[in-house]
């Protein structure tokens, strides 16, 4: 569950079981406990499991130290525990540093058969020495001064009566158009007409099987126009169905479950210019997934590649996690020497066929194009979750990436090259088979490991889930790539055309008042997000409350 997350690893021996034996209204039933495997695996298995620390606490043993009532209470509203200022609920948000969504949407017998499933792992985790990693990065982000006024400008409508309200991820213009795209995961994308959104791709109702729940980045996780969309009405979406849908392109060995799948689609509009879309559409590629984290969160075309004059030019770029694999012990799918498509970023020629299923095409200027054994689709790989890719002003491909508990990165991306995941997180090793909340220094003969290391890495004490981002064309932070930390809203800048980059923080003021994006949305969760338009003006979202703001750099 996000952070069933924040339920208690080391914060359970504070609970006594000498003095109380809990889980004793626990239902053994077995029907129950199938029920709340199912459940677990829906809503919780990619943020933890029972062999050791994952994005969450290892919860084996949970319910024989902790209350059940405490255990329900805080699955389905975390948020509210933490204004009670319940002591647990604070220090694992303290621990974790980031707020666990609610789950109001499990009700009474399905968190009876949640505790059931959790009541069958009965062993209480032993503590690992060296577990609780912190302070790796002793220099702390200077706040820049800069504040900057923000004006709402468009709101979508709610997709959902509990937060986040629209799961909006991206917005950018069409190409050739003025007009703006903007997603919804739950739906499909929306046009800005006026500022007023008018639903262009209705996903959900084109492609039943569609999946937003459980939350993250499930759904319609990223689109792309074709840079000639107005010759040729194509453009591109990524979202999720369930696990066995339909034949699969790409997946891994058929010992680890496959949860969801990724599917790249591509649409080809009869009139470009229409409000609504009305066309022809072709699956490109399927590929499994082993957890609703970490998929296809991106596709993009590179912004500064002309038509006639560079040969990057209509090619469809891919950012592609591991699937949670990693988490799930099964780290050899990600840590795959350039040989697999996970924990990549893809290059392909969507109007080409050369590819293994004959739906796209392969440049040959890919790095691993022509060799045996590797996947010629990537360009670079090691990455646990390249959520935004993007290009600064002079050509330089970047990506930021999301770690694991502790480093938050932004990559410089070099062709061919090894990006640490997942035996590093930033510039320190971890070790896959061991807990993932230890990070230890770099080894004497790390250059046989061949690791390009991040452009500019940040600790979790300042963010804990980096989401990009674009570089600004004015006003005071003009040349800056502003970035940001999605649970917090905490806003970023930094200046990537230099050897060594130094991120700083800046801020907003909306109706003239200084504030934070958290006391702006209303929330403790931000869920933030940024858009641009055609002229590069740069947008700050919130799914949250599902509101676009747009900057004013005077």
């Amino acid at each position: 569950m996000m952070i069933l997350c924040a339920l208690l690893g080391s914060f359970l021996v504070a609970c006594n079981p000498a003095k109380k034996e809990f889980g004793k209204d626990i239902s053994t039933d077995a029907s129950q406990i199938l029920r709340g495997k199912k459940l677990f695996e829906q809503n919780c298995s990619s943020c933890h499991r029972f062999d050791g620390d994952a994005i969450g606490p290892n919860l084996s043993g949970l319910t024989r130290q902790v209350a059940s009532e405490w255990i329900r209470a805080f699955i389905q509203n975390p948020a509210e525990m933490i204004a009670k200022k319940d002591t647990r609920a604070l220090a694992l948000l303290e621990k974790y540093r980031s707020e666990m969504p609610s789950y109001p949407q499990l009700q009474e017998g399905d968190l009876d058969a949640l505790l059931s499933y959790l009541h069958t792992f009965s062993t209480v985790p032993i503590p690992i020495s060296g577990d609780t990693t912190s302070n790796l990065i002793p220099e702390k982000v200077q706040d820049s001064g800069i504040r900057l006024e923000l004006e709402f400008f468009a709101q979508l409508p709610a997709s959902d009566s509990v937060f986040p309200f629209a799961k909006m991820t991206k917005m950018e213009p069409i190409p050739g158009t003025d007009r703006l795209a903007i997603n919804d995961q739950r739906l499909g994308i929306y046009v800005l007409m006026g500022q007023k959104p008018t639903l262009y791709l209705p996903l959900l109702e084109l492609r039943p099987k569609m999946v937003s729940k459980p939350g993250w980045g499930t759904g319609l996780g990223s689109f792309a126009f074709h840079p000639d969309f107005l010759s040729n009405g194509l453009f591109y979406t990524a979202h999720t169905e369930p696990g066995g849908s339909a034949k699969e392109d790409v997946g891994y060995t058929d010992s680890l479950k496959v949860f969801m799948q990724w599917v790249l689609t591509e649409w080809k509009a009869d009139d470009p210019m229409a409000t609504k879309f009305s066309g022809s559409s072709r699956e490109m590629l399927r590929i499994s997934n082993a957890s609703q984290a970490h998929g296809m969160q991106e596709l993009t075309f590179n912004p500064h590649a002309k038509k006639g004059f560079s040969a990057d030019y209509g090619l469809l770029y891919v950012g592609y996690g591991d699937g949670g694999t990693a988490e799930k012990g099964f780290p050899a799918i990600s840590n795959h020497g350039g040989k697999g498509m996970y924990s990549s970023i893809w290059r392909i020629d969507p109007l080409g066929r050369s590819g293994k299923n004959g739906k796209y095409g392969i440049p040959s200027s890919n790095p691993f194009f022509g060799k045996d054994g590797k996947a010629a689709e990537v360009i670079a790989y090691g990455f646990r979750n390249p959520n935004r890719i993007f290009w600064d002003e002079s050509g330089q491909l970047f990506t930021t990436d999301i770690g694991q508990h502790s480093i938050e990165e932004i990559n410089k991306v070099v062709e061919g090259n090894f990006y640490g995941w997942p035996i590093r997180e930033g510039t320190f090793v971890i070790n896959p088979f061991g807990s993932f909340r230890a990070l230890y220094p770099l080894p004497e003969e790390d250059k046989e490991f061949g690791v390009t290391y991040p452009a500019l890495q940040l600790e979790h004490d300042e963010l804990v889930a980096v989401i990009g981002g674009y570089e600004v064309n004015e006003g005071p932070l003009k040349g800056k790539f502003v970035f940001g930390d999605i649970p917090s809203g905490r806003l970023f800048f930094v200046d990537l055309s230099v050897d060594k980059p130094v991120a700083y923080t800046w801020g907003v003021r909306y109706q003239g008042k200084e504030m934070s994006l958290q006391e702006l949305v209303g929330h403790n969760r931000v869920d933030l997000k940024f858009g641009q338009d055609a002229s590069k003006h740069l947008y700050v979202m919130s799914k949250t409350n599902g509101v676009v703001y747009r900057l004013v750099y005077e």
